[in-house]
């Protein structure tokens, strides 16, 4: 007899797409006339942060929502990225970026909260790090689970993988 059927519920973001976002971005705002002049910049700052930087609080916000577009255009969740407010920094405004991974331990509580209150009986979310193992005796509750979590926001870019 095979195990019961299972699933994990993680919060990865492919770290490649990100980077292909940002070189496209770095692209575009050499290219674009809105900014020339403007000193606009984006680059990685660390393993998981991304800086943005220009003359004006107006050019480096314009400079993130290109970010932005270009992340959506690559699948990439906008849950998934953690922009801060334009700071001024000397003659320059700047805004960091954190790219989120993995589910934090108070929002996995949430999650399994919902799988356990609402969800069909016999399906049970266990928390391994920061992920979560879901398991089930049929796979048609499982799929119940998944369309369930679909329907609700946690703050946080879920994906449903090692299904089986």
């Amino acid at each position: 007899m095979a195990a019961n059927p299972s699933f994990d519920i993680v919060s990865k973001v492919d770290r490649q797409e990100v980077d292909n976002a940002l070189r496209q971005t770095e692209k575009e705002l050499g290219t674009r006339f809105d900014f020339r002049g403007t000193g606009a910049e984006i680059s990685w700052s660390g393993e998981e942060a991304i800086g943005l930087q220009a003359e004006t609080e107006e050019r480096v916000r314009a400079a993130l929502d290109v970010f932005k577009e270009k992340l959506v255009k690559r699948n990439i969740s906008l849950k998934s990225l953690d922009a801060g407010e334009p700071r001024p920094s000397g003659k320059i405004f700047k805004i960091d970026c954190k790219v989120i991974q993995g589910i934090e331990a108070d929002k996995a509580k949430a999650i399994s909260k919902k799988i356990r209150d609402e969800g069909p009986k016999g399906v049970q979310a266990q928390i391994q790090g920061d992920q979560l193992r879901v398991t089930g005796k049929k796979r048609d509750d499982l799929q119940a689970v998944i369309s369930l979590l679909k329907g609700e926001d946690f703050g946080v870019a879920l994906q449903f993988n090692n299904y089986r």
